[in-house]
């Protein structure tokens, strides 16, 4: 029942109205509520599947990032065995030194290495010896037991467009090369 006074033109409720008005609210806010509850449960197919999306996404852009270490793997094995064989060259210079001058070969580590002026040969008998070069690990070409004579360390299966290798001169005093020309390159594809 509704009054209305003369003077407002509000309407006037009465208290059983009031209480019924009262009461559709507060249950229109249980539902509300508990629909809310409903939601914060998990997560919906559509955002499994967008997350799922933007992972792939981003896959597709971080693996040609990481594909290519191969390449970078055999730049620094190929960095370690230049120096190996660097070392190896000197401390067999060295061991010809303390030996008293230039004899054809010493031993190092029970392993006889052959010279050529006081420096490993460019062959398996010399430097390959000298550096402990696995032929499982690096095939060698050329090579020979004279003095300028060249020998090249290649990676196993390399078959890249770029050179990736050592290269080792023998020393030629007779064309003023006095000491092994080392060459490491790493242009490895």
């Amino acid at each position: 029942m509704i009054l209305i006074r003369a003077k407002s033109q509000q309407p006037l409720i009465d208290n059983s109205a009031n209480q019924l008005i009262t009461q559709k609210r507060s249950n229109t806010m249980k539902a509300m509520t508990a629909i809310a509850a409903r939601k914060e449960k998990g997560f919906t197919l559509i955002e499994l599947v967008m997350v799922i999306v933007i992972l792939g996404i981003l896959a597709a852009f971080a693996l040609p990032r990481f594909a290519d270490l191969g390449g970078d793997a055999r730049e620094a094995s190929i960095k370690a065995l230049g120096g190996a064989v660097k070392s190896a060259s000197g401390i067999a210079h060295s061991a010809a030194l303390a030996a008293g001058g230039s004899p054809g070969s010493v031993t190092l580590e029970g392993v006889s290495i052959d010279l050529v002026e006081g420096y490993p040969q460019a062959n398996a008998a010399g430097i390959q010896a000298a550096a402990q070069i696995d032929g499982a690990d690096y095939t060698p070409s050329g090579g020979g037991a004279t003095a300028g004579a060249t020998i090249t360390f290649t990676p196993t299966g390399y078959s890249g467009t770029g050179p990736c290798n050592v290269i080792y001169q023998a020393p030629d005093q007779a064309n003023s090369v006095f000491a092994p020309v080392i060459t490491v390159n790493t242009t490895c594809d």
